[in-house]
């Protein structure tokens, strides 16, 4: 048997690597002549410039930066290795991460993203002729101002002051001035790597979907929400927004709190979908089309996982090759069971019993070794039940049902090895 193990990190908890190196252990306590394909995948978040500069041959360049609750952290972007022009990699979840926003400072009105433009002046200085951003993980939400700022545009209110920091402060804004802007940006180019399904505004914006993750109350939404309609509007009005990008639902406008829409207004940054640009570099589909089995991770499958993240892409593209995927992950949520429909034929949570988070997560990769053990049992008892009712005639097994419990679906994985 050939398993391929190309997990997300779990935010926040554990990266890419340690979540691939938690399951292939608990894999080989199952199937120890198993040849294991570990393959851990970034999607923009945490991890992604480390990530890329390790698989080009690249460095990570240190910086200090305004982290999003307003002090300095230590921050880093990478340069990549290869051909082709000076590329830098600036990850924005390095410098305004959820992860860097104390628990009791959650509020995405009021964090910022100055540090992604001082990261990205750090490339230029680097001599970036090209600048990729990593969309992901992001603590923020507020459009990118934060970093357009830092890359010397003003953002002022009716009395021509400028404005504080964060999200919240839009709903007063009056204009943008972006005269002061990096002079530089004209002649780099500039990529944005993004989830395509987060658009800036509407009932799918991003104050909505993600501001309650990352600690905005109800009324803090609404403000939100109010907030960044009021800055596609004057991103509309006072910059020459490229041809072609609807800055307030246009696929992507929504990454990281509205970075993309930001940037993509503001310096002409384009905003690609995320796995076009960071796969680019690994060679996911040839492991996958020699794979009998495929298991995939993340942090929570719900009804998020099948919009753009990692599992439903890994998903998309083993179906190419008629293969079976299993994911793992620490909570299953509401609607998980969307994830059928992008590919995934089973799910399993990895817990053994209800523990507090700070356990969960202290005991990350223990779960995880636990969890991929149990389900690859599950796998094999279903590939037995279909080799012996294949034998009798008496059984033939089924698609799964919309809505069943993840722990029954497991087994409906090994009906395809």
């Amino acid at each position: 048997m050939r398993i391929v193990i190309a997990p997300s990190g779990f935010k926040e908890s554990l990266s890419a690597e340690q979540v691939a190196a938690g399951i292939a252990r608990g894999a080989r306590r199952v199937v120890p002549d198993a040849a294991i394909d570990p393959l851990p995948l970034v999607d923009g978040g945490e991890g992604s410039a480390a990530a890329l500069a390790r698989t080009t041959g690249g460095r990570i360049v240190p910086a200090v930066t305004t982290g999003p609750a307003g002090r300095p952290v230590g921050s880093h972007f990478a340069i990549m290795g290869g051909p082709g022009p000076r590329t830098a990699v600036v990850e924005m979840a390095a410098t305004a991460g959820l992860r860097l926003v104390p628990r009791d400072e959650r509020d995405p009105g009021r964090t910022t993203t100055a540090g992604v433009g001082e990261l990205i002046a750090a490339a230029l200085d680097a001599g970036a002729e090209r600048i990729l951003v990593g969309c992901g993980d992001s603590g923020t939400s507020d459009g990118g101002a934060g970093a357009l700022r830092a890359l010397g545009a003003r953002l002022l209110d009716a009395r021509g002051n400028d404005l504080p920091p964060g999200g919240a402060a839009l709903t007063g804004l009056d204009r943008i001035d972006p005269s002061g802007l990096d002079p530089r940006l004209r002649r780099t180019e500039l990529l944005v790597a993004c989830n395509p399904c987060n658009v800036l505004c509407g009932p799918e914006g991003v104050a909505r979907v993600y501001g309650p993750q990352k600690g905005a109350t109800p009324e803090q939404v609404d403000v939100l929400d109010r907030a960044l309609s009021r800055w596609a509007d004057v991103l509309e009005r006072d910059l020459r927004v490229p041809g072609g990008v609807d800055v307030r639902t246009g696929p992507g406008t929504g990454a990281s709190g509205g970075l993309g829409a930001g940037l993509a207004a503001a310096v002409g940054a384009r905003l690609l979908p995320r796995f076009e640009v960071l796969l680019a570099h690994v060679d996911l589909d040839g492991l996958l089309s020699r794979a009998d089995l495929v298991i995939t991770a993340e942090g929570a499958i719900d009804r998020q996982t099948s919009r753009g993240k990692i599992p439903s892409e890994v998903a998309r593209r083993a179906k190419r090759y008629g293969k079976p995927v299993l994911a793992l992950a620490g909570t299953i949520g509401p609607d998980a069971d969307r994830v059928y429909g992008s590919g995934i034929d089973a799910f399993a949570g990895i817990l053994p019993a209800p523990v507090d988070l700070a356990e969960a997560m202290s005991r990350g990769e223990e779960f995880l070794a636990d969890g991929a053990e149990r389900a690859l049992r599950m796998v094999l008892l279903g590939t037995v039940l279909t080799q012996t009712a294949a034998g009798s005639g008496a059984l033939r097994a089924a698609p799964s049902p919309p809505g069943a419990g993840a722990a029954s679906e497991v087994s409906s994985a090994g009906a395809a090895l």
